[in-house]
């Protein structure tokens, strides 16, 4: 099945249910704050196991203390769909158990 490209206005109204998500060109994004190294890379993981289960992945980049998080479909042209945010939600859902901010 193939999966479509969301208009930039169903976007915004999915990105409203998700703070901290934002739109960055074709992608939606977000960066997580941490207390320190060891609860930032706990939470990476955690994202490649929910990322595992969608058949769906982020880039995602490690820093000291902050996981920051980039999406899009590529199948759908590169652009945002509901794989992206149901990605986006599932991640938010683990990560205040990681102590993020």
């Amino acid at each position: 099945m193939a999966v479509e490209p969301l208009s930039q206005k169903d976007v915004e109204v999915r990105l409203q249910e998700l703070p901290g998500w934002a739109v960055d060109g074709d992608r939606i994004t977000r960066t997580y704050s941490f207390d320190g190294h060891f609860q930032a890379a706990a939470m990476v993981i955690h994202i490649a196991q929910i990322q595992e289960e969608l058949n769906h992945h982020a880039d995602v980049m490690l820093g000291y203390n902050t996981v920051s998080l980039a999406v899009n479909t590529h199948s759908a042209g590169g652009k945002v769909t509901e794989l992206d945010v149901q990605l986006a939600r599932r991640v938010e859902a683990v990560a205040s158990g990681h102590g993020a901010r």
